[in-house]
C-alpha cells in the first residue's frame, strides 16, 4: 500500500489540505505504511496526496510535535523509530483507561457484545497476517468497552490505542505471542460473559501489561530499530 492508496481508500478528501495530509500521514505511520526511518520529503509526498507542499509542511510539523516524526539537526524530517519509553507510556495510558471503560461496560454488556467478540476472537485464532491481525484486536478490545456510555473515555482510549498500534504490529508477527494474547482474550471473554466485574478486569489489566513487557523485550532485540 502506497500514501496514495491510503488517501483513496481510507480517508476524507474533503477535509481541508492540512488535515487531509495530516491523517493520511498519520495513519501511514501508525500501519507501518511509512516504517520508522523513512523519510518525508515535502515534493514527494504532496505528490502522492495532490496537495501543495504547505499542507504537507505544516501536516509533518504537526506529527513532530506529536513525536512519531523526528527532525534531524540539518532540518530533515523522517518517521520516528520505535521507542521503548514510548511503548511503556502508550500502554500506561490504556491500563489506566481501559479497565475503568470495561468496569463501566460491564453492567450493559449484551449478548450482542458478546458474540460479536466472540466472532471476532474466532477469527483473531485463524489470521496469520499481521496487519489484519491487528486490526481484529483492536476491534475485540473496542467492543468490549462499547457500551460504556462514556465517549470521552472511548475517545482517550481510541487514541492511545491508535497512537500504540505500531507498537503492537512490531509483535503481531510472531505466531507464539498472537497466540499468548489470544489466550489472555478468551479469559477475559469468558469473565465478561459469566458478569465477573473484578476478575475481568484485572485480566484485562493483566493482558495490557504483558503486551507492553512483550514490546519492550522485542523492542530490545532490535534496538537498532529503536530509541530509548
Amino acid at each position: 500500500m502506497t500514501l496514495a492508496d491510503l488517501a483513496a481508500e481510507e480517508l476524507d478528501r474533503s477535509s481541508p489540505a492540512q488535515g487531509f495530509a495530516y491523517a493520511v500521514l498519520r495513519a501511514a505511520i501508525l500501519r507501518s505504511v511509512l516504517p520508522p526511518g523513512t523519510p518525508l520529503k515535502h515534493r514527494d509526498i504532496a505528490s502522492q496526496l495532490g496537495v501543495s507542499h504547505a499542507p504537507v509542511r505544516d501536516a509533518i510539523r504537526l506529527l513532530a510535535s506529536r513525536g512519531l516524526v523526528s527532525v534531524s539537526p540539518s532540518g530533515d524530517p523522517s518517521v520516528a523509530p520505535l521507542s521503548i519509553a514510548e511503548a511503556g507510556e502508550l500502554f500506561a495510558i490504556r491500563i489506566i483507561l481501559e479497565p475503568a471503560a470495561l468496569q463501566t461496560a460491564l453492567p450493559k454488556m449484551n449478548a450482542r457484545i458478546l458474540v460479536e467478540a466472540d466472532y471476532v476472537l474466532s477469527i483473531s485464532d485463524r489470521e496469520t497476517d499481521p496487519d489484519v491481525w491487528s486490526g481484529l484486536n483492536s476491534r475485540f478490545h473496542k467492543l468490549l468497552y462499547s457500551a460504556s456510555g462514556f465517549p470521552r473515555l472511548g475517545s482517550m482510549i481510541a487514541e492511545a490505542a491508535a497512537e500504540a498500534s505500531r507498537y503492537v504490529r512490531l509483535y503481531a508477527g510472531d505466531a507464539n505471542l498472537r497466540a499468548a494474547s489470544q489466550r489472555e482474550h478468551a479469559l477475559l471473554l469468558d469473565a465478561c460473559r459469566k458478569e465477573q466485574e473484578r476478575l475481568a478486569m484485572d485480566i484485562l489489566t493483566t493482558h495490557l501489561t504483558n503486551a507492553r513487557d512483550r514490546l519492550v523485550r522485542r523492542l530490545k532485540t532490535e534496538r537498532p530499530a529503536g530509541r530509548g
